[in-house]
């Protein structure tokens, strides 16, 4: 794993679940900077799932693969779901979803770079 892109991730993915818990303590519905942000960080988990894939490919990797890739696969999946159930809920819980979104992310790319060194 990249080690600057994990931290990357984890970094905006904390940036936006403390601006969406602003919006939703606000009682404000998503808004176009968290609609962009939230792409920014699916766009982010994808080139991470990218560079994951290639060195597991490449023959680096953890032991434990299946483990890792069934994180990958939900980090890709939870940001586009989060937004998508945040447009269909136009009020503050719209907003609370992604905050949950966003901690997801982060918790589960912390979790993955565990996986990554043996850790856990």
């Amino acid at each position: 794993m990249n080690g600057p892109l994990t931290a990357t991730v984890i970094i905006g993915a904390v940036v936006l679940t403390l601006g969406s818990l602003v919006g939703a303590i606000r009682d404000r519905a998503m808004g176009m900077i968290l609609l962009i942000g939230f792409a920014v960080l699916e766009l982010a988990v994808l080139v991470q799932a990218g560079v994951i894939i290639a060195a597991v490919v490449g023959g680096a990797g953890p032991q434990d693969k299946v483990t890792l890739f069934g994180y990958v696969a939900g980090t890709a999946v939870i940001p586009p779901v989060g937004v998508v159930l945040a447009l269909a809920e136009r009020s503050r819980w719209g907003t609370a979803i992604l905050v949950v979104a966003g901690f997801a992310i982060a918790v589960m790319t912390a979790r993955m770079l565990q996986i990554w060194q043996g850790v856990a």
